[in-house]
C-alpha cells in the first residue's frame, strides 16, 4: 500500500518573526504567543505539546503530554514517574519539547534538562485535580502490559468503594518534572517557504544568544 502525498500544500501567511521585535528573554516570547494563540486561535488544548525522550531501548521516542504551568525557570508537567518517560528521563533528563499551533502557522522546540519538582508542589497539583483523574492516577501503572480493558475498569471500581467519603493523596510515585530550557526556537509560517526562525540559546554566564536561522 502507498500513496503519493508529493501534491500536499500550503502557503504560510499569517505573521512574520523578526530580530528587532523579539524580547531578550525566550519565556517572554513564549508567554505571548501562547496568550495569543490560546485567545485568538481555535485551538484545543494549547497546552498540549510533545515530548521526546531516550529510551533504555536506545530509540527516541515522542508522545503528547499537557504543560500545567510555565516560570522563568522552565516548563511543567505531570506524569507516573515509573512510566516509560519517567525511566528513560531517570536515565537520560535530556529532553526536547515541542509545539505545533496549526491555526496559528507557528511551531516551538525547547531543549532542556527534566527533573523532579518539589513533592509539595506535586501534592498541591495532585489535590487540585478532578477525584476521577486522582483515581485514574492510581489505578493505571502506565506502560505496562494489561490483559484488558476489563482490568482497568474492576481496580477503578475497587478503588472508588476503597476511598469513598475519604481524601485521596498522591502516590509517591506520580509527580511532576520542570523542563529547564538551554535552547528554545520559534518558527513562524512565511510564504515560499521562507519560514522566519528564531533561534535562543543560553550562555555560561546565563544571558540568552539569540539568532536567525534559514528556513
Amino acid at each position: 500500500m502507498e500513496k503519493d502525498l508529493s501534491n500536499y500544500r500550503k502557503s504560510y501567511e499569517k505573521g512574520e518573526l523578526l530580530l528587532t521585535n523579539v524580547p531578550e528573554n525566550p519565556i517572554e516570547l513564549f508567554r505571548d504567543w501562547f496568550v495569543e494563540v490560546d485567545t485568538h486561535f481555535d485551538i484545543e488544548e494549547a497546552n498540549a505539546m510533545t515530548i521526546s525522550t531516550f529510551g533504555l531501548d536506545g530509540y527516541p521516542k515522542n508522545r503528547v503530554v499537557l504543560l500545567k504551568k510555565y516560570t522563568h525557570e522552565g516548563f511543567i508537567f505531570y506524569t507516573n514517574y515509573n512510566s516509560e518517560k519517567g525511566k528513560a528521563i531517570e536515565v537520560n533528563p535530556n529532553v526536547c519539547l515541542s509545539f505545533f499551533w496549526h491555526s496559528a502557522e507557528r511551531q516551538i522546540i525547547i531543549k532542556g534538562k527534566a527533573e523532579k519538582i518539589a513533592e509539595n508542589l506535586s501534592d498541591g497539583y495532585f489535590e487540585s485535580r478532578p477525584r476521577g483523574s486522582q483515581l485514574g492516577a492510581i489505578v493505571s501503572n502506565q506502560s505496562e502490559v494489561i490483559k484488558n480493558r476489563d482490568e482497568l475498569e474492576a481496580k477503578l471500581k475497587r478503588l472508588e468503594d476503597e476511598y469513598e467519603g475519604k481524601d485521596i493523596l498522591r502516590p509517591t510515585y506520580w509527580g511532576g518534572y520542570i523542563v529547564k530550557p538551554v535552547e528554545i526556537e520559534f518558527w513562524q509560517g512565511r510564504p515560499n517557504r521562507l519560514h522566519d526562525r528564531i533561534r535562543y540559546q543560553l550562555q555560561a554566564n546565563f544571558d540568552w544568544k539569540i539568532e536567525r536561522l534559514a528556513p
